[in-house]
């Protein structure tokens, strides 16, 4: 069974272009929320944890392409550009900021469909295969691209937020992630002190996918420092 559906933040201040990209959005199987402007968008991106963001520079409060650089300072989620300005030179501009690709207004809902579907498959990568090395467990399996997770030929049903800390293990497989990288990657700069969300979540991972919790194969703590995902 495929995982959660993907979750796209718009941020839009004009109504009927929001009412447009939501309808179209959720059309195609995407979770969507909106903000109207610059610093609601951020406070979104942190509260929603987006796998990408469309994002016009006309915003009423700050310009979009402050809105990139402020994101580019906790996240590398993907943030498609979504603006009237044409110019090479806006364009120049917004890419170096950070922006992950631009598409102009006017513009044609399958072309920026197929831009979200290029941008989650790059975020995504590759799959991740751990083995078991008891060999009770038949190993683990984390499709990135599909959003499935499977132990064996068991496939296992994650909570968004727990898929979204394995995801995180995951595009980083072999690598310790401190505790403040994973809080930042899967709660937003606001939890960056809330260690004890980690210890929750990374309990109920292990109930789902360890053979014995207490000693963990894939899910591998590093003491004082974080956790990483075995390979």
């Amino acid at each position: 069974m495929p995982g959660p559906n993907p979750v796209v933040l718009v941020i839009e201040d004009d109504p009927p272009m929001r009412r447009f990209l939501r309808t179209s959005l959720r059309s195609q199987g995407f979770q969507v929320y909106e903000a109207d402007t610059g610093n609601r968008g951020i406070i979104e991106a942190g509260l929603r944890r987006p796998e990408v963001v469309v994002l016009d520079l006309g915003l009423p409060d700050r310009d979009g392409v402050e809105v990139v650089k402020a994101l580019r300072e906790w996240t590398l989620l993907p943030i498609i550009v979504l603006s009237a300005r044409s110019t090479e030179e806006h364009k120049i501009e917004a890419l170096d900021a950070g922006a992950d690709d631009y598409l102009t207004k006017p513009f044609g809902i399958g072309e920026l469909l197929a831009r979200i579907r290029v941008a989650l498959r790059r975020s995504a990568g590759v799959t991740v295969n751990v083995p078991d090395e008891g060999g009770a467990g038949g190993g683990l399996r984390i499709d990135l691209l599909r959003r499935t997770v499977a132990v064996g030929e068991r496939e296992i049903r994650l909570p968004p937020t727990e898929y979204r800390l394995l995801a995180a293990l995951a595009r980083h497989a072999g690598k310790v992630l401190t505790h403040r990288q994973l809080l930042l990657e899967v709660w937003g700069p606001s939890h960056v002190e809330d260690c004890h969300y980690l210890r929750i979540y990374m309990s109920q991972l292990r109930q789902k996918l360890e053979t014995d919790p207490a000693k963990p194969e894939y899910l591998i703590t590093e003491s004082g420092v974080g956790y990483r995902l075995k390979v």
